[in-house]
């Protein structure tokens, strides 16, 4: 009898769960449940338009190959930036990272410069005006495939997966799971439907974040609160931003705020790259950012991020993070906040008169001038000051006031499952993966990860 396999989510994590298992377990019967749609089918309008239609579910933050490949296709090939170094150990880890690479981003078109691997002696000079700066910069090789190309790449994954009989069901959420005496039997999709299976693999990323959160509750699987990461994009002319970006790529920097010691950190950067919307359930608007390998802008974007750890009783940071971000929705008419570093630096809103003064054109002309200080909490806000004058010590003329803010940036990576370290949770032969459970962050990791779980399962089965 053929293992049934379900797997939620068809992001990184689970789409090379699957390929793996493809090599692994070759007779077993694979069904993939994805809300979003398949990877031919996501089509932001916004992108031709410039106008954002609301597509339910977006088609940014869900669909074949999640929403982190179709935005940007980073892959950061370190062990220490993506959260599975908590996991595994590093040689193994980097092993890991390099086999995912080379078997399968490069066996299905991946094929871009790496960055961080050369200019050494210009890195080391970086990192010496960071440490004079109380930053630190993490750097490290990253593959960059840009948004057309990762759709290329997620293209022939799909079309793969189908031509080995991979079910892959779009447009359709899984509501539930069956657990029958601590073992999980199946998953429940509309209308009551059940679907039987061996082994179920929730990989649903960061949108499916809060309801895996709702799930664990309601099954009683083990879970930890992570902290949330709440902050806005920042934008800049690229001559700001020219170092950093020819020879690095996406500069990780750290920074430690003088008033409260909170952990900020940059994330997410796109050289030439534009700033985007992201919207979740109920109509929530976030600000992204993402670059192409060909359309090119003027402008660099990059995620300034404060975590927030909270203490108990507290444990609700996704809804905390929804919260903040659905105040910035309010003053923004359900647009995104945008806000001059200058203004914010005076203590007034920015007016569109303002907005038009010096050398920035915004890569997203409908985001609506206001005050970022009336919806992000004053703590947050006071850091993120304090991190860009000390950027502005590596990076000149990053606190000039014509910087922009876009708000509110929420990284909901809260509902952290406790696995074991084959990635089972506290239900057997349930595994989970993948940002939305709180174990990585970014395209690398996700992947790894989902080959992980898939020598698992394999394992797993010829043991029995």
């Amino acid at each position: 009898m053929k293992t049934k396999i379900v797997i939620v989510g068809a992001g990184p994590a689970g789409i090379f769960t699957a390929l793996e298992l493809l090599e692994k377990m070759p007779d077993s019967e694979i069904t993939i449940f994805e809300k979003g749609r398949s990877i031919t089918r996501r089509v932001c309008p916004k992108r031709t338009t410039g106008e954002c239609v609301h597509c339910e579910p977006c088609n940014i933050t869900t669909g074949f190959s999640g929403a982190g490949a179709f935005s940007d296709g980073k892959l950061s090939l370190s062990p220490y930036v993506g959260g599975l170094d908590q996991y595994v150990e590093e040689k193994h880890l980097q092993e890991l990272i390099d086999y995912t690479y080379s078997r399968y981003y490069e066996t299905f078109g991946a094929d871009s410069k790496t960055y961080g691997a050369d200019n050494k002696d210009m890195i080391s000079d970086l990192k010496l005006k960071a440490i004079q700066a109380n930053l630190r910069l993490i750097d490290y090789p990253l593959k960059h495939l840009g948004t057309e190309q990762a759709y290329e790449v997620y293209s022939r994954i799909q079309n793969y997966l189908e031509k080995k009989g991979v079910t892959l069901v779009f447009e359709t959420k899984v509501e539930d799971i069956i657990v029958e005496e601590g073992r999980i039997r199946g998953v429940v999709i509309r209308e009551n439907e059940t679907i039987p299976a061996d082994d179920v693999i929730i990989t649903v990323g960061r949108e499916g974040s809060e309801w895996f959160q709702g799930l664990c509750r309601k099954q009683g699987i083990r879970t930890a609160v992570n902290p949330v990461d709440v902050g806005v994009r920042v934008e800049v002319k690229n001559e700001i931003m020219a170092k950093i970006n020819e020879f690095l790529y996406e500069g990780k920097l750290v920074y430690y705020t003088d008033t409260y010691d909170d952990k900020v950190r940059t994330f997410c950067q796109n050289p030439s790259g534009f700033v985007a919307v992201e919207h979740y359930e109920h109509g929530l608007a976030t600000v992204n950012g993402h670059s192409y390998k060909n359309t090119k802008s003027d402008n660099t974007n990059f995620a300034l991020l404060v975590s927030n750890q909270f203490d108990t009783p507290f444990h609700e940071p996704i809804e905390y993070g929804k919260k903040v971000a659905a105040l910035g929705n309010m003053l923004a008419d359900g647009k995104i906040l945008v806000q001059r570093f200058g203004d914010f630096i005076r203590g007034r809103r920015t007016t569109h008169e303002r907005l038009k003064r010096g050398n920035i054109t915004p890569t997203m002309p409908d985001a609506e001038p206001g005050d970022l200080g009336h919806a992000i909490p004053y703590r947050t806000m006071l850091n993120i000051k304090e991190t860009i004058l000390a950027l502005d010590k590596l990076i000149p003329g990053l606190a000039s006031d014509e910087t922009l803010m876009y708000g509110v940036e929420v990284k909901f990576y809260s509902n952290k499952v406790d696995v074991t370290e084959d990635f089972e949770t506290s239900i057997s032969r349930l595994y989970a993966g993948g940002d939305g459970a709180g174990l990585t962050r970014g395209l690398m990791h996700a992947s790894v990860n989902g080959i992980m779980i898939a020598r698992a399962v394999a394992r797993r089965e010829k043991n029995k």
